[in-house]
């Protein structure tokens, strides 16, 4: 059985979607604008953002997999349209995100922001809204660069149909600003939501770990672009109180099939083209790393783990790209399809591809990871060497919350961390790259954290008609349509922050 929280049914669930545009059906009384509409329980808004920030199939298969996920080289496929693989441009898969975030979410947030700021006894319910759009918008600015952030979402409440795209030198600080405040501002002795919460059920002092937890990741963000602000930032996470343990993990589960499907292991049921890449299954085998099984599986008659290379087709009249020209291809002879041809290469684990399967937002791991990095830089004074242990047995054990069959045994970790072990003279390499590792299927960390950090050195692909000269993309494309439904703010997004390109470096990647 999959370990997951319990869901609203569908019934309910849908019922409280639906009551977000519904209006008065009369009765009011005479003094009431018939036309009103009423007001939604809080804890249904909060549920229905919730889910749309994990994401349904579209946006999870084409930004944080078709591009994300083999562009970071965990995964790698051969058909064109994973342009990612490829460093092609599809413009409504780049935008995916973008489409999906804007009209879905933006405007749910703010309206429960708006219901929630005035009333005292909805004072944690408006903090815990705040943490919820940092989350959503660090993505979207994460993909994107500069974005509309401070109009966004505004349209029905004020009027504004054509936002502003704020610099991202705005946006990070804001989003600091934002989780600061609301650590320091939830109060355990006031009500929160409820039931309608699916990540921590309104527990006040687990969401004042993820507002640090998030302000520690965010922070360390500015770790290129400004030193002194990512030191500030991160000591004061620190202090303020991150998390403890995986009992802490942020993430929003999952039920099938009734309620709200895991985006990925959607995607997953409909699309069989993913491999595990080669980098990754080479550099777990390099390293003897238990995950690999959890992560990957072999093929029926494969006795040894063997990923695929990244950058290729089917054709083997392409003597580059088509992978019946790789060194790790064997063709399969008449009658036989086992350990041969596609067969060969590792699968996605299924425990990793139920439509069941909790999302997560940010891990335990992570965090742990994220302290070591902290203490080699200076930044702080606990012990990179033991972070980075607890970072390591975090990132194993947290995977039996996709079910017992996920499950690592304790013995295992402690080789693994005795056969590698944390190197001060190599420290940040070493956490860059776990990180790497800990935060598969959530590729939209993975990607930005590689930007940050230059870690794993990942060998780019040079694929015929890729549009960034062989290198890895930097940030995904803007939503086409924004030329025409917003050109002003468009344009001056792209005098600000450079052409609208997958090789322009946003601000806190420069």
């Amino acid at each position: 059985m999959k370990q997951l929280i319990k869901l609203f049914s569908g019934a309910a669930l849908v019922a409280g979607m639906l009551m977000l545009s519904s209006c008065d059906a009369g009765f009011e009384e005479m003094n009431v604008n018939p036309t009103q509409a009423s007001q939604v329980d809080p804890n249904f808004k909060l549920t229905n953002i919730q889910v749309r920030i994990s994401g349904e199939r579209y946006e999870n298969w084409r930004t944080n997999l078709i591009y994300s996920s083999v562009m970071i080289q965990h995964f790698a496929t051969l058909p064109g349209y994973w342009a990612g693989d490829k460093y092609t441009y599809i413009g409504s898969y780049s935008a995916a995100m973008w489409d999906r975030y804007y009209p879905n979410i933006a405007r749910n947030v703010e309206d429960l922001l708006l219901q929630t700021e005035e009333d005292p006894e909805m004072a944690n319910m408006h903090h815990i809204a705040q943490i919820v759009r940092v989350i959503m918008y660090h993505r979207l600015t994460d993909l994107y660069g500069d974005v509309p952030y401070s109009e966004a979402g505004r349209g029905f409440i004020e009027g504004i149909t054509q936002p502003k795209y704020d610099a991202q030198s705005f946006i990070y600080p804001d989003m600091l600003a934002r989780l600061e405040a609301a650590a320091g501002a939830l109060n355990g002795s006031m009500p929160s939501f409820g039931s309608g919460d699916l990540m921590y059920g309104g527990d006040v002092d687990q969401w004042k770990k993820l507002a640090n937890s998030l302000m520690l990741r965010l922070g360390m963000r500015l770790s290129k672009v400004d030193p002194g602000a990512a030191q500030s930032w991160v000591q004061k996470a620190i202090a303020g109180g991150t998390m403890t343990s995986n009992a802490d993990i942020a993430y929003v589960p999952h039920n099938d099939p009734a309620g709200w499907r895991n985006g990925n292991g959607s995607v997953f049921l409909a699309d069989g083209s993913p491999r595990i890449s080669q980098f990754f299954v080479n550099w777990m085998v390099a390293r003897n790393d238990p995950r690999l099984y959890v992560y990957g599986m072999l093929q029926p008659g494969t006795t040894e783990p063997i990923g695929m290379p990244n950058g290729r087709i089917t054709g083997g009249s392409d003597p580059n790209h088509g992978i019946e020209n790789d060194p790790s291809w064997v063709p399969c002879p008449e009658e036989v399809t086992e350990n041969c041809g596609m067969n060969r290469y590792m699968v996605p684990n299924t425990v990793l591809k139920g439509q069941d399967d909790p999302m997560f937002f940010m891990t335990y791991a992570e965090v742990e990871l994220l302290k070591a990095e902290a203490a080699a830089r200076g930044w702080h004074s606990g012990d990179a060497a033991t972070h980075y242990a607890n970072g390591v047995r975090a990132a194993m054990e947290y995977l039996a919350m996709y079910g017992p069959e996920a499950a690592i045994d304790g013995a295992d970790i402690d080789a693994y961390l005795a056969a590698n072990p944390y190197d001060p003279a190599n420290g940040l390499r070493q956490i860059g790259e776990q990180i790497w590792a800990a935060v598969l299927l959530n590729e939209y960390e993975a990607f930005a954290n590689w930007r940050r950090t230059g870690y794993p050195e990942l060998t780019p692909v040079n694929y015929p008609g890729n549009v960034t000269g062989g290198t890895i993309p930097r940030r995904l494309r803007y939503r086409e349509g924004e030329a025409v439904a917003n050109p002003e703010n468009y344009s001056a997004a792209l005098s600000a922050q450079g052409p609208d390109e997958f090789t322009t470096r946003m601000w806190w990647d420069r």
